[in-house]
């Protein structure tokens, strides 16, 4: 039984809170897509170059940071190692593309160094990282 001087409630669906949400899933997909990325080198000051080109995809990244410190894909080493980490990484019987990131504050001695430690390895094509002007 109802009374006659209640008035009828009429039925709503707010979406406010429902919009919020969303807006909440996109946020942390966004979020998450951004640290997905990823990075070949280290952070390096690249020289610039106006007859640079674009290599493959490399699977040997060489890094010398401003410091003058050395990472192979990324993994700390040093001069002397770098010979037999290079081994372990190429392939055998395939050619292997070695690309040297190194900060353009550098010694050029020690570049040339490196340059020398990748050039004994047997089937390996050596580019220099530059940044396009």
């Amino acid at each position: 039984m109802r009374l006659q001087d209640e008035p009828e409630i009429q039925a709503q669906i707010n979406i406010v809170p429902m919009i919020d949400v969303i807006f909440a899933i996109l946020t942390f997909f966004i979020m998450s897509t951004l640290f997905l990325t990823r990075s070949e080198g280290l952070s390096v000051n690249l020289p610039q170059s106006q007859s640079a080109q674009t290599q493959p995809k490399a699977p040997i990244t060489i890094t010398i940071d401003a410091k003058g410190q050395l990472a192979v894909n990324r993994k700390p080493t040093q001069l002397q190692a770098l010979n037999g980490e290079l081994r372990q990484l190429a392939q055998p019987n395939q050619e292997a593309l070695v690309i040297v990131n190194a900060d353009k504050s550098v010694n050029h001695g020690q570049v040339v160094s490196v340059m020398d430690v990748v050039r004994q390895l047997p089937n390996a094509r050596l580019a220099i990282a530059t940044q396009r002007e």
